[in-house]
């Protein structure tokens, strides 16, 4: 393992050409790279701590984002009060001030828990019966692959018609900033 910073960066190589099972974690392999307040807020929950703690499974959990979520911000709509809030803190990055952490980034957080494998990634972003086990699926890579793989496993989804529009266009300005142009006039996924 390499310190890159503050994080530690494990590196798993894999024979070119075979991706093999195994995924390479980037970051901090505690914290799944989220930000401070919302681990916080996903550890001390009641729903993280009793609920999520019950199922043991990669499908278990997958029942529970099919039956449980409905939106994918990090906190529960209405929770937090950010009036009067400027600057970066304001309700413009959604992680100012805590509220109540979302049933979403609970399950997001006990999947980096069950260690997932790449099939187990694969079934997540290819699942067909809910937009919502796909959109955890993509961001449960964007906080644990490493930056230069994500337009990898990102190339061919980002015209998902079922995803909502919002993640997709949180995924169109993600990849901008890691090298990938997306332009108004191109679909999402294709380079300017």
């Amino acid at each position: 393992m390499a310190n890159v910073g503050n994080q530690q960066q494990a590196i798993n190589k894999t024979a070119p050409g075979k991706h093999g099972n195994v995924l390479p974690l980037w970051g901090n392999e505690k914290t799944m790279n989220l930000n401070p307040m919302i681990l916080t807020n996903v550890l001390s929950s009641p729903y993280f701590k009793v609920q999520l703690y019950e199922l043991k499974t990669y499908h278990e959990v997958v029942d529970e984002i099919y039956f449980k979520v409905n939106h994918v911000e990090p906190w529960e709509k209405g929770s937090r009060k950010t009036a009067g809030q400027t600057g970066m803190c304001g309700g413009v990055r959604g992680v100012g001030t805590g509220g109540i952490v979302s049933t979403a980034f609970c399950l997001l957080y006990k999947l980096f828990t069950l260690k997932m494998t790449r099939k187990q990634v694969m079934g997540l972003i290819t699942h067909t019966d809910s937009p919502y086990i796909r959109a955890l699926g993509f961001m449960y890579i964007r906080y644990t692959q490493p930056p230069p793989d994500l337009v990898d496993w990102y190339d061919g989804f980002l015209d998902d018609e079922e995803m909502p529009i919002a993640q997709q266009v949180n995924w169109i300005m993600f990849l901008s900033t890691v090298g990938l142009r997306v332009s108004s006039t191109s679909r999402p996924g294709e380079a300017a």
